[in-house]
């Protein structure tokens, strides 16, 4: 089992939650407001192009608009694979947790 990294896993929650609106300051924001965290543009970006080379992600380019001067926006959305991937990463995660439930809160 090839699981996500922790990074991929929030971006694709982060774009499951975007919709339509999924482009990469959108999910920069979401995620960055959600940690707490001030997270670099990079740590967006080549998350992003390793999820959309294992086909967990599909890219397509949005119709230009005014506001950003003609330019257009890259838009994600999760693949079935990228479900898959998600599911699978939080089933372990669930699984973990259920097992660690007796240790004590402090070591």
């Amino acid at each position: 089992m090839k699981l996500l990294t922790r990074s991929e896993e929030l971006i694709l929650l982060a774009v499951l939650g975007l919709g339509d609106d999924a482009y990469c300051v959108p999910i920069h924001k979401r995620i960055s407001r959600t940690t707490g965290d001030e997270w670099s543009l990079g740590s967006i970006y080549m998350p992003l192009d390793r999820l959309v080379k294992k086909g967990y992600l599909e890219s397509r380019l949005s119709d230009s608009t005014p506001q950003r001067g003609g330019r257009h926006k890259r838009i994600y959305r999760v693949t079935r694979s990228g479900l898959r991937a998600l599911r699978e990463v939080q089933d372990v995660s669930r699984k973990l947790r259920e097992e660690a439930a007796g240790l004590p809160e402090e070591i």
